[in-house]
């Protein structure tokens, strides 16, 4: 049965249906609504979420649970034990995957339920996500308590990934829609908030292991619990703050674009998301982002290290770099790595406003041209400034790379609109966050695979990063090939007048609102002012020691 047509069959079922308290009927905005109120409750599910970004803060704490585990007899685990064993150490290879899975599991729940959510609203999708990555962190604390791997991975990873890709996508569309002359801005502001939520997230975590960990332990497992607790909270309160403009509301003063006066790339129509995913648009988006965010996690994998081997002791004003390093100063040296840790986290969360806000003035399409061109340039650039020892235009480059990692995320939507259409694009977007998931499992890889097969063959390991670097400058360019190679999709393909007003029936929303034009005038009063601290204050708290970290750099 085609999606069309189970769509059809789906609205039969719902007639006589009485809306309940978390469905899209009952979130259509009232008169005294402001608009500036949806993008923090886009922050709310989105700075909580990415804490994906900063788990990595768990692995080392997680590999040294068990004080009285015998090495020896330990030493010969394989995976399959490790899952149920209570009397032996995961390692820190065997918690990583955790990573994987919700990252896999973001991208597949996002392709699965992107259509569900159009037609269920942010509030109910925001609220199961809640519950899902909430819940996920909950169960991972019981995992650790209980010394359980597998249900680690059912916990953060399959739950908590299912969690990630309903709360990632559910802004998106209510974005949109509220921000028809300011797209990337728009959208720009919620993912700005994943790209953020490591600088909150992670110190929170290091401080409440410590905390917890006062009386001996780890403090792991209080940790997740505890924050998993604080996220359910966070979240819900962002998917309860949801509105949805009434059809046909638009903002004062604005016109849509049409005719010669308009931008050819911007479709006037809508495209159903059973057609969209089969078109050639769909595709070359779908490696543009593939092939940006291939090209990113190279970077984010190797920053740290790439800066201490090709550099070293440069980085303490040391000219001799054959000189065999102290202890102190080989702290000294890590210490300002993690600083460029601090910095990329804060050029990719930054980035992801600045270039979609960017992306409103000169087109998306533009804005992509712009990350490969710039990007192909400062990837062949980086092991020169290595070869010639200038670690700070070194650092400067990987800084704008990352702005334009995340960048290529917060554009991506905004891109899929002017495509597209508004209508469905939640759910087009969902299926294109399978591109995310597929460089996330197959880009490290690769990446690992390079690196091992260079050090094998006796390249110096300040020179190994230069190859690796090279063929990511060459998967830049396809990248740049798909992203020219994007035309507006044909009007064949549009939803017809009848097909269009059947979706929005789906939603409840069909007919222009007799509200449309009062709906959503409210000023920016109180409630706008505590809701922005509300988001404003964690976030530039974790801004500020992602900075504090980064002064080791200089």
């Amino acid at each position: 049965m085609s999606e069309l047509a189970a769509d059809r069959l789906y609205g039969d079922a719902e007639v006589g249906h009485k809306p309940g308290f978390f469905d899209r009927e009952n979130i259509i905005a009232g008169p005294k609504f402001n608009r500036w109120l949806v993008p923090t409750a886009a922050l709310a599910i989105h700075l909580c979420i990415g804490m994906a970004y900063g788990f990595s803060v768990f692995w080392l704490p997680m590999s040294t649970l068990l004080t009285h585990a015998d090495p020896v007899a330990c030493a010969d685990m394989g995976f399959i034990q490790a899952l149920t064993t209570t009397s032996c150490n995961w390692t820190v290879s065997h918690v990583t995957y955790t990573f994987s899975i919700f990252f896999a599991m973001l991208g597949i729940s996002a392709a699965l339920w992107g259509s569900w959510l159009e037609k269920a609203g942010p509030r109910k999708a925001g609220m199961i996500a809640a519950i899902c990555w909430g819940g996920g962190m909950i169960l991972g604390g019981v995992a650790v308590m209980t010394h359980q791997l597998w249900l680690l991975y059912l916990g953060c990873g399959f739950l908590g990934g299912i969690g990630q890709g309903l709360g990632y996508i559910t802004p998106v569309s209510t974005l949109i829609k509220w921000f028809p002359d300011r797209r990337g801005m728009a959208t720009g502001f919620a993912i700005m908030g994943y790209g953020g939520g490591a600088m909150v997230g992670a110190p929170l975590a290091v401080w409440l292991m410590g905390h917890f960990s006062a009386g001996g332990g780890t403090g792991v497992a209080s940790t997740l619990i505890v924050m998993g607790v604080i996220y359910f909270f966070v979240m819900s309160s962002g998917a309860l703050g949801f509105r949805v403009p009434p059809n046909g509301w638009q903002p004062s003063g604005w016109e849509p674009a049409n005719g010669d006066n308009g931008n050819a790339m911007i479709t006037q129509g809508h495209v159903h998301v059973s057609r969209a995913w089969k078109t050639r648009q769909f595709w070359l988006i779908w490696g543009v982002l593939f092939l940006n965010v291939t090209a990113g996690i190279a970077v984010i994998s190797m920053a740290s290290p790439m800066l201490q081997d090709v550099f070293g002791g440069a980085l303490l004003g040391l000219d001799d770099s054959s000189v065999a390093l102290t202890a102190a100063q080989q702290a000294a040296v890590v210490a300002a790595a993690a600083g460029l840790v601090g910095l990329i986290s804060l050029f990719n969360s930054v980035g992801r406003l600045f270039w979609a806000s960017l992306s409103d003035k000169i087109g998306r399409k533009t804005t992509y041209l712009t990350f490969f061109l710039l990007g192909v340039i400062l990837y062949c650039l980086l092991p020169t400034w290595g070869h010639m020892g200038m670690a700070g235009m070194f650092i400067v480059s990987i800084c704008i790379i990352m702005s334009m990692y995340g960048g290529g995320f917060s554009t991506v939507p905004a891109y899929l609109a002017d495509i597209f259409g508004t209508q469905m694009v939640g759910a087009i977007h969902g299926r294109l966050l399978t591109a995310w998931t597929a460089a996330g499992l197959v880009g490290p890889v690769v990446i690992a695979l390079l690196r091992e097969a260079q050090l094998d063959a006796g390249i110096d390991p300040a020179l190994v990063y230069d190859r690796t670097l090279y063929i990511m400058a060459a998967l830049l360019v396809v990248g740049l090939i798909c992203n020219s190679l994007v035309r507006p999709v044909d009007a064949s393909l549009h939803m017809t007048a009848d097909e269009l007003d059947h979706e929005r029936r789906l939603q409840r929303d069909n007919g222009v609102s007799a509200d449309a034009q009062t709906a959503a005038r409210g000023r920016f009063g109180p409630l706008a002012v505590v809701a922005w601290l509300a988001v404003g204050v964690p976030f530039l708290i974790g801004l500020y020691i992602a900075l504090a970290k980064a002064a080791a750099l200089f």
